[in-house]
């Protein structure tokens, strides 16, 4: 799938290029374009270092960037394009937040369409003659009181949502190395070898608050998510404090 063209305009600070071009490779961002920049271009040796350093090996989305000298010729292929500002400006525009306009972008793509997002300068962002070329606008939603964005911070956090929009990473797993869950035959296993020592030890002094303490016990069990060999370390815990040596088929292998 094609991605949205990143469109540094009149960017100060070679630097901040290169660590936008990093901030793109985190999020499988390939197309940069740069406008006017401040310093020639190409750059010279020094320049050109500073930004290689910056970008930490991104190399490749800065050896394909295409420099322009103005926005209209930057922005003459592209079918939508978004402008990211945090001020309100005299003029009305639709206004996203970067959740609500990467997926829309997604789509814009999938449907064939060309579609840009443009980043104004360090100090200034972007002008509103800049603004008007835009189809949208998107803002990020920060702190009211400090809402001053690097330049490459603004593109990644853009970039995040963009990459959010292809990923399937889960949002809550449990790994477990070279084990498996626990099976609730091996936990009732373990609690039945529980409840007798506590049981002979004298834990259940209230006869008629045995079934609310048993299934209590059960409960804290089952939620804690087990794995097989967690389930053994314990089984090697219990034996330990009630001094019994047990057989390694009975589901104890001695680790601990």
């Amino acid at each position: 799938m094609s991605c949205p063209v990143i469109i540094l305009v009149e960017p100060q600070l070679v630097e901040n290029i290169g660590m936008t071009a990093r901030a793109m490779m985190n999020c499988a961002l390939t197309e940069l374009r740069i406008v006017n920049p401040r310093d020639p271009w190409p750059l010279g040796d020094v320049h050109h270092q500073r930004m290689m350093a910056a970008s930490s090996g991104a190399d490749d989305i800065l050896q394909n960037a295409k420099l322009y000298a103005t926005l209209p010729e930057a922005l003459a292929d592209l079918n939508y394009i978004y402008a990211t500002a945090a001020r309100t400006h005299d003029m009305t525009n639709r206004i996203l937040t970067p959740r609500t306009a990467l997926p829309e972008m997604a789509e814009r793509i999938q449907g064939g369409q060309k579609v840009g997002v443009m980043f104004g300068r360090e100090r200034t962002g972007l002008y509103n003659d800049e603004i008007a070329f835009a189809n949208a606008k998107i803002t990020i939603p920060l702190n009211p009181a400090f809402s001053s964005l690097n330049l490459a911070q603004a593109v990644l956090l853009v970039g995040y949502e963009w990459y959010q929009t292809q990923n399937n990473t889960p949002g809550s797993q449990l790994h477990m190395g070279h084990t498996r869950p626990a099976t609730h035959e091996e936990y009732l296993y373990f609690y039945g070898r529980l409840e007798k020592a506590l049981d002979e030890r004298g834990f259940f002094v209230a006869e008629d608050m045995r079934p609310t303490m048993t299934r209590s016990l059960q409960n804290m069990l089952q939620r804690a998510e087990m794995t097989e060999q967690e389930v053994r370390t314990w089984h090697g815990v219990l034996s330990a404090l009630i001094g019994q040596r047990r057989a390694p088929d009975a589901g104890e292998n001695g680790d601990r």
